[in-house]
């Protein structure tokens, strides 16, 4: 008879057949905490060999969030992209174009926060869903107000509307905060994997709007925009496990009161500016050169750039590894931030070649997720428990309330001076950050 925990061995004709009695329970080969024949030689080894990033995709629920998220967030890189193309080519004046532009990222800036606080007290589902409902709306108010010719007020008030629009890489950030709970490395992994993402929406959407809007008719990116972000938030809240519990606010301040934030939010401001004057440059810059269409491939490379420079950032780089506070590390990566962007503005004065001034947006944009992984990173660790969403949000209203004043700067330069001398506008913006970030880490250093 065979041992209870030994396997048998006997041959049949010209094969050798081995039946293993041993049981499946917990301490068996085939329970938990036993070997499970191929399987144990794939660990630990082979664990490593598959990338931080595949190992993180691989959590459980993990996969199905991220195909949402990133339909979701695809349009945030095409909706004012389109707005500055539907808009100047029909009403013929980018500082209109900007301004719109402007006024919808202000509102945004108003209102995100609310949105935030009230989808970390009743839950990512309930309250993403009706929000992007009212959101999709205004845009389509937006386009038809657009297709129809109605009054340049109205323009205001529908791109004004889509400012219920949930804060769709906060909700992702958190559900990694939550399944990733204590690991401070595997969260790195998370923080620089979510900014990655950000920067392909942006490298991918801008070049589709533009498609979209050239080769079709006017409001097609729009259109299609409305179309992903419904469906894809859809797909995302429907996976409920992996969506953080709802947690009462207890005694806790709320983000904006908690020493170290509101100097986070001063630099979110004028980085976001940098971005916001960045894009309406571009898209002028490109027009005065007699390529509009290449606009969005001019702003991909640069988000290109940065999500390249993100995923090396955090495959390479762990939380609490290497010298240096986070802090010491975000004053050091806004000011290569600061030098590179001088790199648009030699290319466009010395040369005015559009594939020179991409080509400096390539290198350019490599500065920028490091800078954003560092920043998100200090946003999460002082943001109060059951409040996380809520703290991103606030960093991304500041960097949504500094696009809307660098979009609206950058469309006033380039009207009244030039699409080159516009180039100035994010350097200006840059350096602010720079002096903001040396001010408030100054203390701390002491």
């Amino acid at each position: 008879m065979p041992q209870p925990n030994r396997p048998m061995f006997t041959t049949t004709a010209d094969a050798l057949v081995i039946v293993d009695f041993s049981p499946r329970g917990p301490g068996g080969p085939g329970g938990p905490g036993g070997t499970r024949g191929p399987r144990a030689s794939r660990s630990p080894r082979c664990r490593r060999a598959l990338g931080p990033y595949r190992r993180l995709l691989a959590t459980p629920g993990a996969r199905t969030f991220t195909i949402g998220n990133l339909l979701a967030r695809l349009p945030m890189g095409m909706f004012s992209v389109s707005a500055v193309v539907m808009i100047a080519g029909t009403r013929g004046s980018y500082a209109l174009a900007g301004a719109v532009t402007a006024a919808g990222l202000g509102a945004t800036a108003v209102v995100a926060p609310w949105t935030a606080r009230l989808v970390d007290r009743y839950g990512q589902a309930k309250i993403a869903v009706p929000a992007t409902a009212l959101a999709a709306l205004g845009s389509l108010a937006l386009l038809l107000c657009v297709r129809l010719g109605a009054p340049a007020w109205t323009l205001f008030v529908s791109y004004a509307a889509t400012a219920t629009t949930p804060n769709l890489g906060g909700m992702s950030r958190a559900r990694w905060a939550h399944l990733l709970h204590g690991d401070e490395s595997s969260l790195h992994v998370a923080n620089s994997f979510e900014q990655a993402v950000d920067e392909a929406c942006f490298m991918v959407g801008p070049v589709l709007a533009a498609f979209l809007c050239t080769a079709f008719f006017p409001e097609a990116g729009t259109l299609t925009g409305v179309v992903l972000l419904v469906t894809g938030v859809l797909v995302f809240t429907a996976q409920r496990s992996t969506e953080p519990p709802v947690r009462g606010y207890g005694p806790s301040k709320a983000p904006f009161r908690v020493p170290g934030i509101p100097p986070l939010l001063a630099v979110c401001l004028a980085m976001g500016a940098v971005f916001g004057s960045m894009e309406v440059v571009t898209i002028a810059f490109a027009d005065a050169q007699g390529h509009r269409s290449a606009a969005g491939i001019v702003l991909a490379l640069q988000a290109g750039g940065s999500c390249a420079a993100g995923l090396v950032y955090g495959a390479t780089r762990r939380a609490g590894s290497g010298s240096g506070s986070a802090e010491d590390r975000y004053v050091w990566c806004i000011a290569a931030m600061t030098a590179l962007l001088t790199l648009p503005l030699l290319a466009a004065s010395l040369t005015g070649s559009l594939p020179v001034l991409a080509a400096a947006l390539l290198i350019a944009g490599m500065a920028t997720a490091p800078t954003m992984v560092t920043g998100m990173t200090l946003v999460q660790r002082r943001t109060p428990p059951g409040r996380l969403n809520e703290g991103m949000t606030l960093a991304v209203t500041g960097l949504l309330g500094g696009i809307a004043c660098g979009s609206a700067a950058g469309g006033w330069t380039v009207e009244h001076v030039s699409p080159v001398a516009g180039y100035g506008v994010p350097v200006t913006a840059a350096a602010a950050a720079l002096m903001t970030a040396l001010t408030w880490t100054r203390p701390t250093r002491t």
